[in-house]
């Protein structure tokens, strides 16, 4: 089994660390890890150390590094704009996209998005948002964490389109997105609509801007499922998935 991963602010390049805090909590209480076992630490900007437990006590781990490495972001970088979605849902998409790859997730108030991300709800919202990501990036052993945004209106996602190699599903697209020509550099940022689909009016925007409509296939997928077909299809697409 792959060894579990657990973040820190820096990860030491040799010699013993000490895991403490939350994470250190977590390996020795919770996954309950004992001297001689392994486990990865990483800290979620691509560094990640490979480390055997030398020693354990509550809340805490002393751990030697076998060996340090800095990875390289893969190409092209992908970017979802998700609807918001009522329920559980978008934290759904949320944990499944960041599982499968996505390295930044836009949070989108869509016209049809049932939820309206206002005040302290909103901004409770967000933070679930950001500590499901970060929970889900941990569970996939990714060494990059992925950026959750702050959330943006169809205007403001517009105007981050033009000038970017755009997608946005819509089940009535001519064009399949298994076929259509995506870079393999650069960003690619895909748009998500909500259960009730992407209004007329914000497909005219985001067009005008530049993006393609595309579809997956003849089944219409729910919003917490589009964005992680999509990235399938892109990850083989590109060669990230090789």
């Amino acid at each position: 089994m792959t060894d579990a991963l657990f973040l820190v602010p820096a990860v030491p390049e040799s010699g013993r660390y000490r895991l403490d805090g939350a994470e250190g909590h977590h390996a020795a209480d919770v996954v309950r890890l004992r001297a001689g076992e392994t486990l990865l630490l990483g800290d979620g900007a691509g560094t990640v150390a490979d480390c055997v437990v030398t020693a354990v006590a509550r809340g805490v781990l002393d751990v030697e590094v076998t060996r340090y490495r800095r990875l390289p972001a893969r190409e092209p970088r992908l970017v979802v704009a998700q609807a918001l979605a009522k329920g559980d849902r978008g934290e759904l998409a949320v944990q499944t996209m960041t599982e499968v790859g996505v390295d930044e997730i836009v949070p989108w108030q869509a016209a049809r998005s049932v939820v309206r991300w206002q005040g302290d709800r909103g901004a409770r919202s967000l933070a679930r948002w950001r500590i499901t990501a970060r929970e889900a990036a941990k569970q996939s052993r990714r060494a990059f964490l992925p950026t959750v945004a702050d959330p943006v209106g169809t205007a403001a996602l517009a105007a981050r389109l033009a000038g970017a190699s755009a997608y946005v599903l819509h089940e009535d697209a001519d064009t399949p997105l298994a076929t259509a020509p995506v870079p393999s550099t650069g960003t690619v940022l895909l748009v998500v609509g909500p259960e009730g689909g992407v209004a007329p009016e914000e497909l005219t925007a985001f067009e005008t801007a530049g993006a393609t409509p595309v579809r997956l296939g003849p089944e219409v997928l729910r919003t917490s499922t589009a964005g992680v077909a999509a990235l399938a299809v892109l990850s083989a697409a590109t060669g990230r998935w090789h």
